[in-house]
């Protein structure tokens, strides 16, 4: 508000057409940077709790407003009252009261002869309204005396500077001096919604303060933000000439039933066509717009004065909707198939926040950037091959990933801030990405989808004491502490990674639990007589494809109908590929490259058996895997291993246990459900019974608690809890007491 007054306090000595020169150069640069939020912001058309619609079932509300700042405005005025009744509109004229001007009684009762409203716009209209409380109370009785003597009840600031608490000294039915978006105000804060909302009048006493003032006891007043660009960002500042910007956020308005309120300046309009394009823009243009609404809407919209689309809303008070929040989700994986990631983009997206999520480029992912309502995917680099050969490998292209994206979330967080950043290992180091905008007041999630030393271990096959893993238990406490909060994706890891990095009451579980809008029971569509065995995944080593594709030789011996089909990649494909040549499996095991996770339930869904064949005496033992529940939820039986963290999750009544490492033992229990078809039906059913209580919608709430509660500044207990019960059958699979 300072650099405000500041700036107001000298625009006087600066030349017009010099400050809107220098406006236009800043406003061009902005609006390439604020494509994604003007003139359109996603997120704006959600309705308040409860919205009954507009009177007699309109569409739409279509409403009209006038500033006039100056003397050639008050000269307009008459032309464009009469210009708006040729098309059958009614519009408010807003005048300063100690302006450079002195408004005629006959030209305001002209105006409400003809059936318009007349409102008070500002005080002085030199954008030192809100200078200080003190001289704000002052000026309010001033401007309360202006409304009673003009038989006013609507408010709106100079320059659309607004402080919605102090307003509510005004004795006004109605304010507008806000906007649902637009970051070429000078106090860009918009409200966020199409929509009136009612804003709350609280009595005030005490030095510097003053009470009530409208004899409501302190009830409230009415918001009308304006929803159209105004005339001046858009003919003058950003040298439009058309109004086709109007007419698409006019639709847009419409399709979602709000309020299309616009400010069209009288000073601005030039009925001679002989006006300065720094000073003024063509009346025909805003004619053009008239025209197209009325033609096109006909009586489909409700064309109220403010004061009395203000008296309909007051009577039922919408809240202004929540603001939607701004999200940025890193993840050094494809979106498409990361079902982790994309459950928590898709919640936040789906209740209307803007999410970012950053991510690699994968196979058939044709777009760098793809935009689904108000879920933004960017890839920021190309897929690699099967790199995680040598350490080196693995590495570099994370540390690209790691540095490109950096550099994008510091840009775009300048351009507008993010609420949260939702960072998801592996690695545990793309917290870095996070550190500008966690400076700049962003809150931070870290996600562990796997424990790094012991994931490294794993894959490189090194000890706990050697140089690397004790170095990546160093990376591992950092990352934590630059986190907020840390999110675990299993119970067993809960008490190791929390002592290990001391977030111990900042760190909480959230189970890979299924999003069962994807992963569903959907009728068969295969029918040719083979039985399927199918695994999907990262083919690394502690997932023991090599033991289930040894156990299926000996499944292939004996059913001839049977086939193994492998999806997916890593770092021991051409291996496992070797050894199927090796044990002469060529036309029994197929594999086929990744597939976006959609996609791939439809294949699940056909296959007649999953297998999940990890080594429990590696870092599979405790790595919780989603593709059990995934099969569990499609209907489909799965053979397991078991391992302490399945066993932890699982019975034998939902899955088919064998011993890990056994390849007999999984032959067996692969043999045994693909020759009994009941036996496989049985499971299926108490297994999707299970799955259903323990979806993704059953912990949704807690994670958007937990994202509302850390940006509201609370760090601590913020919905999940950290302490465990095991869980049993029918229960959630992911309860925490």
């Amino acid at each position: 508000m300072l650099r405000n007054t500041i700036y107001y306090g000298l625009k006087p000595m600066i030349p017009v057409s010099l400050r809107r020169r220098v406006r236009r150069q800043f406003a061009l640069r902005k609006r390439t940077r604020a494509a994604d939020v003007w003139p359109i912001l996603p997120g704006s058309e959600r309705p308040p709790q409860g919205w009954p619609g507009w009177p007699d079932g309109k569409q739409f509300a279509f409403v009209l407003t006038h500033d006039v700042e100056g003397r050639s405005g008050v000269e307009n005025c008459r032309r464009l009252m009469e210009l708006e009744i040729k098309y059958g509109f009614r519009s408010s004229f807003n005048f300063i009261p100690e302006g450079e001007y002195q408004v005629e009684r006959e030209l305001r009762e002209e105006l409400q002869k003809n059936g318009f409203e007349i409102g008070v716009h500002d005080l002085h209209h030199d954008g030192k309204l809100y200078s200080s409380r003190e001289q704000f109370v002052r000026k309010a009785d001033r401007i309360n005396q202006y409304l009673k003597s003009w038989g006013a009840v609507g408010f709106r600031s100079g320059f659309m500077l607004h402080n919605l608490e102090w307003l509510g000294d005004l004795d006004a039915l109605y304010d507008a001096s806000t906007f649902d978006t637009d970051p070429f105000e000078p106090q860009p804060d918009h409200a966020g919604t199409i929509f009136p909302f009612w804003v709350s009048r609280a009595a005030r006493n005490g030095e510097g303060s003053a009470t009530d003032l409208s004899g409501n006891g302190g009830n409230g007043y009415i918001e009308l933000p304006y929803t159209l660009p105004q005339d001046s960002t858009l003919f003058l500042i950003l040298g439009e000439r058309r109004p086709e910007i109007w007419m698409r956020k006019l639709d847009w308005v419409a399709r979602h039933g709000g309020m299309a309120l616009l400010n069209v300046h009288p000073d601005y309009l030039d009925f001679k066509g002989s006006g300065s394009a720094l000073r003024t823009f063509p009346a025909a243009i805003y004619e053009d717009f008239l025209k197209y609404a009325r033609e096109k809407y006909g009586a489909a919209f409700w064309q109220p004065l403010p004061k009395e689309l203000a008296a309909f809303a007051a009577r039922f008070k919408p809240a202004l909707p929540p603001k939607p929040k701004r999200i940025c989700m890193v993840t050094y994986s494809h979106f498409l198939s990361d079902t982790r990631v994309m459950r928590y983009a898709e919640a936040l997206a789906e209740r209307g926040d803007h999410v970012d999520v950053v991510s690699l480029q994968g196979a058939g992912e044709m777009l760098p950037e793809e935009t689904i309502g108000n879920l933004h995917v960017h890839r920021l680099q190309e897929r690699v091959g099967r790199t995680g050969k040598s350490r080196f490998s693995y590495l570099l292209p994370v540390l690209r990933f790691l540095a490109v994206s950096s550099v994008w979330i510091a840009r775009q967080h300048r351009r507008q801030r993010y609420d949260l950043l939702h960072i998801h290992n592996l690695p545990d180091f793309l917290m870095v990405a996070a550190i500008y905008p966690r400076l700049r007041g962003a809150r931070t999630i870290l996600d562990i989808h796997d424990v790094l030393p012991e994931f490294y271990g794993s894959k490189f096959g090194v000890n706990e004491a050697s140089f690397g893993s004790r170095m990546l238990k160093w990376v591992e406490r950092v990352s934590a502490r630059l986190a907020d909060h840390v999110i675990i994706s299993n119970h067993l890891w809960l008490d190791k990674y929390s002592a290990r990095t001391g977030t111990r009451g900042r760190c909480s579980v959230l189970v890979n639990n299924v999003d069962t809008k994807i992963f569903y029971p959907r009728l068969r569509t295969r029918n040719d007589g083979k039985l399927i065995v199918i695994f999907p995944g990262g083919l690394y080593w502690h997932q023991g494809l090599d033991i289930a594709i040894r156990a299926f030789q000996k499944v292939a011996a004996e059913l001839a109908p049977a086939e193994f089909h492998i999806y997916g990649d890593g770092n021991t494909k051409e291996a496992l590929v070797a050894l199927t040549r090796e044990l002469g499996l060529e036309d029994r095991v197929r594999f086929f490259d990744w597939i976006p996770v959609r996609q791939m339930a439809g294949i699940m869904a056909n296959a007649d058996l999953g297998v999940v064949p990890k080594r429990a005496d590696s870092f599979g033992n405790e790595a919780y895997s989603t593709k059990i529940m995934e099969f569990m939820s499609l209907g489909i039986p799965v053979v397991v291993s078991s391992t302490k963290i399945d066993r932890y999750y699982f019975d034998d009544s939902v899955v088919r246990f064998f011993e890990s490492g056994n390849v007999t033992a999984l032959a067996e229990g692969m043999l045994e459900l693909l020759r009994d078809r009941d036996l496989r039906e049985r499971m299926a059913a108490r297994a999707s019974e299970y799955a259903r209580h323990n979806s993704w919608a059953s912990r949704q709430p807690e994670y958007l608690h937990l994202v509302d509660s850390l940006i509201a500044g609370k760090k601590h207990n913020v919905g999940i809890a950290t302490g465990v019960s095991k869980p049993e059958f029918g229960s959630c699979a992911s309860t925490v007491s």
